[in-house]
């Protein structure tokens, strides 16, 4: 009985300040106010707060809360050492096998598009702007990747 007087006066005191709030102008602040204000005496008038009181002292009620904690560790942590480990052993082999296999692409050291249509004088041209730039480094480069 106490339990539902203090949320009734924790209810009528929070409209009261919701209520200065928007005499304030700051309607924004006192609608927020107010929803929570408005919270407690709801919850006086679904029986929450009747049941949350005989919850409070019961000891298998405690007991179930425990239960219930206990589960959800269980269920948290097989999550993390699922996530952590990939699964059965069979499967972390599976998953190693193919990211070795997949680490290098196929035939990565051939060019990728192929036989070139150009003759090889016409690649080894010398470049017809005189501007003296040396690029025998980067056709080098070029050269090593086959390209």
């Amino acid at each position: 009985m106490i339990a539902e007087t203090v949320c009734s006066a924790v209810s009528v005191a929070g409209l009261g300040i919701a209520a200065v709030t928007a005499y304030r102008k700051r309607f924004l602040a006192a609608a927020r106010t107010a929803a929570y204000s408005l919270v407690p005496l709801g919850l006086v008038m679904t029986g929450a707060v009747g049941w949350i009181a005989d919850t409070a002292f019961s000891p298998t009620a405690w007991a179930g809360f425990g239960v219930l904690g206990v589960a959800w560790l269980t269920f948290m942590g097989t999550r993390a050492v699922e996530r952590r480990g990939g699964g059965t052993r069979k499967e972390r082999k599976a998953a190693a096998k193919a990211a070795r296999r997949e680490a290098v692409a196929p035939a990565a050291s051939a060019p990728s598009l192929g036989q070139s249509t150009r003759p090889a004088s016409a690649a080894k041209a010398e470049p017809k702007s005189g501007a003296g730039e040396d690029f025998s480094d980067i056709e080098a480069i070029l050269k090593k990747h086959g390209i």
